[in-house]
C-alpha cells in the first residue's frame, strides 16, 4: 500500500516509479483528493509479462468495501507489451484507489514501471482579452 495526496504526485517530476508486486499478491496506490475538477492520469508498463489493473473510489477510509464504487474493472493489461495510459476525472472528494494484481500469476512476480500525473482544469477566465 503506497498512500499519495494530490500534492505527491504534483512533485513527482518527470520520473517514472517501480512497484515490485510479488506472484499471487497485489498493491494498492490510494491517492487522497479533497477537490473536485481535477484529473488523475497514469502511464505504466511491467516487466515480465501482464498486470491486471483496476480503479476504486472511496468516499473515506470508513466507507465498507461493498459500498466503493469500481471506476475502471479489473482488466488484464498486455503492459509488458505497450505502454498503458489513462486517466479518471475527480467527480467527488475521497479516496482513488489504483490496483495493480498480480494474483493470477502463480510463480511469476512482476515489476510495474509507473507515472502518475494530476491536471487541475484551465479555467478560462477571460483576463488577456483585450
Amino acid at each position: 500500500k503506497l498512500p499519495l495526496t494530490v500534492e505527491e504526485i504534483m512533485n513527482f517530476g518527470e520520473s517514472n516509479r517501480e512497484l515490485f508486486i510479488k506472484s499471487s499478491t497485489y498493491s494498492v496506490i490510494p491517492i487522497t483528493v479533497t477537490e473536485m475538477g481535477l484529473t488523475i492520469s497514469w502511464i505504466f508498463s511491467s516487466d515480465p509479462k501482464s498486470i491486471s489493473f483496476s480503479v476504486v473510489y472511496q468516499e473515506s477510509e470508513d466507507t465498507p468495501l461493498d459500498q466503493c464504487k469500481v471506476l475502471i474493472p479489473m482488466t488484464r493489461c498486455n503492459s509488458h507489451k505497450e505502454t498503458i495510459r489513462g486517466q479518471v476525472k475527480v467527480r467527488n472528494a475521497g479516496i482513488y484507489t489504483l490496483i495493480f494484481d498480480n494474483t493470477f500469476s502463480r510463480f511469476i512476480s512482476k515489476r510495474v514501471f509507473y507515472h502518475l500525473a494530476v491536471e487541475r482544469p484551465v479555467i478560462y477566465d477571460g483576463s488577456d482579452f483585450p
